[in-house]
C-alpha cells in the first residue's frame, strides 16, 4: 500500500500541477494531458533515448500544466533569456545603460581556469556579428541580436557585464528557483566538467510570465523584452510551428546536440495569452524533436482556443 501511495504521490507531483484557482477546470486539463502523453508516448517508442519535459501555463484562466517540469535540462540558448532580464533590471536601476558602448572581442577566458577561447562563426547562428569585433556595439543592439538571432558572441560579450551570479539570483526570485547561469556559450573546459547552464520547464516559464505580467523589470523594460521576443528570427520547427500563420509568439529557442528547446508566450486572437515550454533530449534527429514540440504547440493552442479533439 505505502509503494502504491508513493507511485501516486511521484505521478502527482512530476506530471500535472493545477494552480487553486484552476482546480474547477481539472477535467479539461487533465484532458490535455492525456493527449500530451499519448504523444510523447510515441516518441518513446521511436526513440527510447528521447525525455522531454513541458510546462503550460494559461495566463487568463490560471489552468496550468506540467510533464516533467521540474526536470533540469542543459538550458542550451534558453539562458539568453535570464540574461536579458538582469540587463534590463540593471539599466532600470541605473546600474548601466542601454545605450552605452562594449567593445567587441571574440577572445573570452574559461571559468574553470581563465584559459582562452574563441568563437568559431561557423557555428553561431548569427555570423554576422563577427564583423562588428574591434568596434564598439551598443549593449541593446548586442542584447537583441542575443535574443532574435541567439548570437552567441553576443551573448558571451554581455555575461560579463550581467555577471552570471546576478544573473540566476535575478531568476531564482522570479521564481525560477532550479536555474543556473554559470557561464557564456562554447567554453569547452566547463562543458568538461560538467559546468553547464541548467533550467528547467516551470523555470522558463516563471520567466516568461513574469515578463508578460510586467513584474521581470519596470514596466517599460518588460514590454521590450516581449518586441525583442516577438522579433525571433529563428521559428523553423519550434512553438509557432503550431500554432495558426499570423499568431504572435514571444519566443527563444535553444539547441545543443541531441537537445532542442523551445520556450513562449503565445497571443491566439480573442483570449489571455499562454506560456508554453518544450525542453527535450536525447533525440539525435533534430527535425523529429522539432516535430515533436510543434505538435505539442498545437495540442496547447486548440486546448487554449476551446478546440478539442
Amino acid at each position: 500500500m505505502r509503494s502504491l501511495l508513493l507511485s501516486a504521490a511521484l505521478l502527482l507531483s512530476t506530471v500535472t500541477s493545477i494552480t487553486p484557482q484552476a482546480a474547477a477546470a481539472a477535467e479539461p486539463v487533465d484532458s490535455l494531458r492525456r493527449r500530451i502523453e499519448s504523444r510523447l508516448d510515441s516518441l518513446r517508442r521511436a526513440v527510447p533515448s528521447a525525455f522531454v519535459g513541458m510546462s503550460w501555463w494559461d495566463l487568463g484562466s490560471g489552468e496550468r500544466l506540467d510533464i516533467y517540469g521540474d526536470s533540469v535540462f542543459h538550458a542550451a540558448s534558453t539562458m539568453k533569456v535570464p540574461v536579458m532580464i538582469e540587463l534590463m533590471r540593471q539599466a532600470d536601476r541605473g546600474a548601466l545603460s542601454l545605450d552605452q558602448d562594449v567593445l567587441l572581442v571574440n577572445r573570452f577566458g574559461s571559468i574553470v581556469d581563465g584559459s582562452p577561447y574563441t568563437l568559431d562563426p561557423g557555428d553561431d547562428s548569427d555570423s554576422a556579428t563577427y564583423a562588428l569585433v574591434g568596434s564598439r556595439v551598443k549593449v541593446r543592439d548586442l542584447m537583441r541580436r542575443m535574443i532574435v538571432r541567439s548570437s552567441n558572441l553576443a551573448t558571451n560579450a554581455l555575461i560579463a557585464l550581467a555577471d552570471p551570479t546576478k544573473v540566476t539570483a535575478t531568476a531564482a526570485a522570479l521564481g525560477a528557483t532550479r536555474t543556473k547561469v554559470l557561464r557564456g556559450v562554447e567554453d569547452g573546459l566547463a562543458f568538461q566538467r560538467g559546468l553547464n547552464n541548467v533550467t528547467t520547464a516551470n523555470d522558463l516559464a516563471a520567466l516568461l510570465a513574469a515578463i508578460e505580467r510586467g513584474r521581470a523589470a519596470s514596466t517599460a523594460a518588460c514590454a521590450e523584452m516581449r518586441r525583442i521576443l516577438l522579433a525571433q528570427e529563428l521559428d523553423a520547427g519550434s512553438i509557432p510551428a503550431g500554432v495558426p500563420p499570423g499568431t504572435p509568439v514571444a519566443h527563444k529557442s535553444g539547441q545543443i546536440t541531441a537537445v532542442l528547446h523551445d520556450a513562449a508566450i503565445v497571443y491566439p486572437r480573442g483570449r489571455a495569452p499562454y506560456v508554453l515550454v518544450v525542453l527535450t533530449r536525447g533525440i539525435a534527429d533534430e527535425h523529429v524533436a522539432a516535430r515533436l514540440i510543434a505538435d505539442v504547440s498545437r495540442l496547447a493552442y486548440d486546448h487554449a482556443v476551446g478546440e478539442r479533439p
